[in-house]
């Protein structure tokens, strides 16, 4: 890599870790080229993105952000999942290394927050935003469905006996 590339690259993975809501920090050694092809696809279907490093522009891409001790993690061959959603990347990382045992999860960083395996892991257990507004539109929507119930059960009562009454007369 020439010196213009290496500060693009670095500019480029500054703006990874600022923008993203969360990052996974990776090892995929022994995963074949079907496999990461496959990984990309869900972390695409989910939102988010993956990304193989170079790790010494990863530890000078992080210097001076309040997570720059993740760095740490940026030792072998490293892939980086990453999304704006901060439960989107971790979920679809952790999914795929249940089921491929060469692709291991190392920790990440949400935020200025760094994280270890058990925090990803937590974290991908999280709903996602999506799910999260699901739930609560269907929280305020049910109350207001039962007192619409409540208002118009008197209503429905008075025609039932109005009509009652007419039937009886007639």
């Amino acid at each position: 890599m020439e010196r213009a590339q290496k500060a693009e690259a670095v500019e480029a993975l500054k703006g990874i870790f600022a923008e993203s809501g969360a990052v996974v920090v990776s090892h995929y050694t022994g995963l074949t080229v079907a496999e990461m092809t496959s990984l990309r696809v869900k972390l695409r279907e989910a939102g988010g993105q993956l990304k193989v490093v170079k790790n010494r522009l990863a530890k000078i891409a992080l210097k001076g952000n309040a997570a720059e001790s993740v760095g740490d993690l940026f030792t072998g061959p490293v892939a980086i999942a990453y999304s704006v959603d901060p439960v989107a990347a971790p979920k679809a990382a952790v999914a795929f290394a249940k089921d491929n045992d060469k692709f291991v999860v190392l920790g990440g960083m949400m935020g200025e927050t760094v994280l270890n395996e058990g925090g990803v892991k937590s974290l991908a257990s999280l709903p996602s935003l999506d799910e999260l507004r699901g739930k609560l539109v269907g929280l305020i929507q049910a109350p207001a469905t039962k007192v619409a119930g409540v208002v118009q059960a008197p209503a429905a009562q008075l025609a039932r006996v109005i009509n009652a009454y007419a039937q009886k007369a007639a």
